[in-house]
């Protein structure tokens, strides 16, 4: 540091080594924290807005209602349910009270029932409605084929299983995270007197226990063979090779020491609320179910007597079903979208742009026990685990490209071997003629 004083060379070294630490604080940082809601219009502003879907009741999006009226306190929102929805949906886009905004799914996509709906949806994607939905991952955002996005993500959902942690922690073993520590703790557990260390619902269906365990491992898979996607949906028979690492890895799973299916069946009387009432009876260690499924626990906490004579913590995991740790699918469950004919158009998008927002949607889906269609978990502890799944094997439903015909083929196949009404190779062998149940 020739012609530098000793003073000077320590101004510069404490410099460098201030720049160096706000460098990698920005590096650090994977998040980007929302600039906080600022209201375009006058506070005094009145208006009626009203958002429509199927669901019962929707108290996590009435609680928003409440907040945003901290920014509008003339305004007046309402959520109606309308009965039979998937059908109505677009004849009460056109009727004479349409709503402001109404929930949408993937599923309708493609659809042409649903063209007209479309057709009345805002593109909330055009830079004059003003909602910045980068909080969103980006894998979870559907777009038009000119690149309109007309719906955005407000919950989605998962398959994996319910853990009653304070269980584990009894026991003194960890929750498992791939397919052979997995065996180990059913092993351990079977000789502490449990008799299914995993327990689920025997269904044809996506909360089913065989759909649980291992349509993620497969959609995985499906995925990394996309070349073959095209023949898998057009359920060509050769296609059902890609069934087989699910397959075989369920088939061993069920003859382990992990799971009875017949007890399952015997204790297990539906896909939905008989899952959760069995989990809280308290010593079931493992409960393979849907983020649906884990939707209805909050409510049921207090129905359950034996949850409310012994509470215990429980969080939501992906099934352990590979050697080197589990999948995690984020399945779509509702989108919100604006009828773009809306007499209050200007503050229905208000509304939007005031939800859409890591903190909302954050808040909608902890009250919901549904997960928030944001790029982190960790902030919500019953989903906290999903954040430590590395992303090579963390995948939206979208991503996988499969239709339908293509699913159901699968979940034909898993209930049939997860039964035992077939082998593995019958099923491959069977692929597109498997037998729905």
């Amino acid at each position: 540091m020739e012609g530098i004083g000793m003073k000077q060379t320590w101004k510069v070294f404490l410099l460098l080594s201030l720049l160096v630490m706000v460098f990698l604080q920005g590096c650090g940082s994977q998040k980007k924290e929302d600039a906080s809601f600022q209201p375009k219009y006058d506070r005094d502003t009145e208006f009626s807005l009203t958002v429509a879907g199927h669901y019962g009741n929707f108290e996590s999006l009435e609680a928003e209602f409440e907040r945003f009226y901290e920014y509008y306190p003339n305004a007046n929102l309402q959520y109606v349910t309308m009965d039979d929805y998937n059908n109505i949906i677009s004849s009460a886009l056109a009727g004479s009270e349409p709503p402001d905004i109404f929930i949408t799914n993937s599923w309708m996509i493609g659809n042409e029932q649903y063209d007209p709906m479309f057709e009345a949806c805002e593109v909330l994607s055009d830079p004059s409605v003003g909602i910045d939905y980068s909080c969103i991952k980006d894998s979870l955002l559907q777009t038009t084929d000119s690149g309109d996005v007309l719906m955005l993500p407000i919950f989605t959902t998962s398959y994996g299983m319910l853990v009653n942690m304070d269980l584990f922690e009894k026991e003194g073993l960890k929750v498992p995270t791939n397919f052979g520590e997995l065996m180990e703790v059913c092993r351990k557990l079977k000789a502490a007197g449990y008799e299914s260390p995993v327990m689920g619902t025997d269904r044809f269906s996506g909360p089913g226990l065989f759909n649980c365990f291992a349509y993620p491992m497969y959609a995985w898979h499906v995925i990394q063979n996309s070349d073959q996607l095209e023949a898998l949906n057009g359920l060509e028979p050769s296609s059902g090779e890609l069934m087989r690492p699910a397959l075989e890895r369920l088939s061993e799973f069920v003859n382990s020491d992990c799971i009875d299916v017949a007890k399952c069946e015997q204790e297990i009387t539906d896909d939905y609320d008989s899952v959760i009432m069995r989990f809280f009876e308290g010593d079931v260690p493992m409960m393979l179910a849907s983020g649906d499924v884990v939707s209805g626990t909050a409510k049921r906490e207090s129905k359950s007597d034996a949850f409310s004579a012994h509470p215990f913590q429980y969080r939501f995991f992906a099934a352990p079903a590979g050697d080197e740790g589990g999948y995690f699918i984020n399945s779509f469950s509702i989108f919100f979208s604006v009828n773009r004919h809306s007499e209050n158009i200007d503050m229905a998008n208000e509304f939007m742009r005031f939800l859409i927002s890591r903190k909302e949607l954050g808040n909608m889906a902890a009250k919901k026990h549904l997960i928030a269609p944001l790029d982190d978990f960790s902030e919500d502890e019953l989903y906290s685990a999903l954040a430590d799944i590395p992303e090579d094997r963390s995948f939206s439903d979208k991503e996988t490209g499969l239709m339908d015909p293509a699913v159901r083929q699968f979940r034909a196949a898993i209930y049939a071997v997860g039964n035992g009404k077939m082998t593995v190779d019958e099923a491959v062998l069977a692929y597109g003629k498997i037998p729905e149940e």
